[in-house]
């Protein structure tokens, strides 16, 4: 973590510590469990989740105005979170008990002796013990993605300028359509919802990694739904960080190839950030794990040598394929039977 950002999460946790202070004393309003799902198979299950006191987001509804989507989308930044929470998860028979960070986070694994539903796994979260004045049950129920002993591979896929067009290199057109837009109006790269639901088949499971802030898994979730891409979970991150540092999307992948060891898997992101980089260094990490990897052209400087120099030495044994549009990537992988 570099000095901008350890001063960046100090403030962040300076600041939430006196908000906590002065809420701790007044009664919890909206107090709800918000999940996130899970994913599992023969290496484990992991489910994660929030714990806030705010009321749930308002559905997007065809023809509503800016405003409307405006209070939408800064009700998804501004939230009241709560630390320090008892929960208890349960998948499939097996119960774990987790507690919420500073920032209301839970992360729990587990490890089921039952055999896991495919393609979607039940379970529930709940209050393990009273908690400032709230008790009862508070159950909320969440979905497991839980592979198909019949899939060929798995997909992993970064979200912003990959499926859905974001404009994350250019900074002032980002937050416009981040908060003036919602899961209804934003729209998908042509081709994209079929490509994946081409690749996903039946049976192969869906992961979508992403550098955007948990904030925005109900959107994300939706927009998935809406423009009818396969679904699967959504691997985020913090917003601003914790004191070790933001949770890189390397570990998220690698949390997944972790979790269903037997998958091999296709990896599909674009050229604006770091998914080269990042998506070669799981290459070497794990051979025999990537049967390819596509990268979307989205580089105001196409010219610019980045994805070039992560190429320079590539195996040939694993198909690179930078690509200007959904049906490059899908006459490829139809020419090496993904399809």
């Amino acid at each position: 973590m570099g000095r901008k950002q350890r001063l960046l999460v100090g403030a962040e946790h300076t600041w939430d510590a006196i908000r906590l202070r002065r809420r701790s004393r007044k009664p919890l309003q909206h107090f709800r469990i918000e999940t996130y799902g899970g994913h599992g198979g023969p290496g484990g299950v992991v489910v994660r989740g929030r714990v806030l006191d705010n009321p749930p987001l308002s559905e997007a509804v065809a023809g509503e105005g800016v405003g409307a989507a405006v209070r939408r989308s800064m009700a998804q930044f501004v939230t009241v979170e709560l630390p320090g929470v008892r929960l208890r998860v349960t998948v499939a028979g097996t119960t774990v008990e987790a507690t919420t960070d500073g920032d209301g986070y839970f992360r729990a694994e587990l490890h089921p002796t039952a055999v896991l539903d495919t393609p979607w796994q039940r379970g529930t979260v709940e209050l393990a013990e009273a908690y400032r004045g709230v008790d009862g049950l508070h159950t909320t129920p969440f979905a497991v993605r839980v592979p198909d002993p019949r899939a060929r591979f798995g997909v992993i896929s970064d979200v912003d300028d990959t499926i859905i067009e974001t404009g994350v290199q250019r900074a002032g057109e980002m937050l416009l359509q981040t908060f003036t837009g919602s899961e209804l109006t934003r729209t998908p790269f042509p081709g994209a919802p079929e490509l994946y639901r081409d690749l996903a088949g039946r049976d192969n499971p869906v992961f979508y990694v992403s550098s955007s802030p948990w904030n925005l898994h109900t959107f994300l979730h939706g927009f998935l739904r809406h423009r009818d891409f396969p679904l699967g979970p959504l691997l985020l991150r913090d917003l601003v960080g914790t004191r070790d540092g933001r949770a890189r999307k390397h570990d998220r992948i690698e949390e997944v190839l972790a979790l269903h060891p037997d998958l091999s898997f296709v990896l599909l992101g674009d050229s604006g950030e770091k998914d080269p980089q990042i998506y070669a260094d799981i290459v070497r990490e794990h051979p025999g794990r990537v049967l390819a990897v596509y990268i979307r052209e989205v580089r105001l400087d196409p010219g610019d040598g980045r994805v070039e120099q992560v190429t320079d030495g590539w195996s040939e044994d694993v198909p690179f394929v930078l690509a200007a549009d959904s049906d490059a990537v899908r006459r490829h992988a139809a020419s090496i039977g993904l399809l």
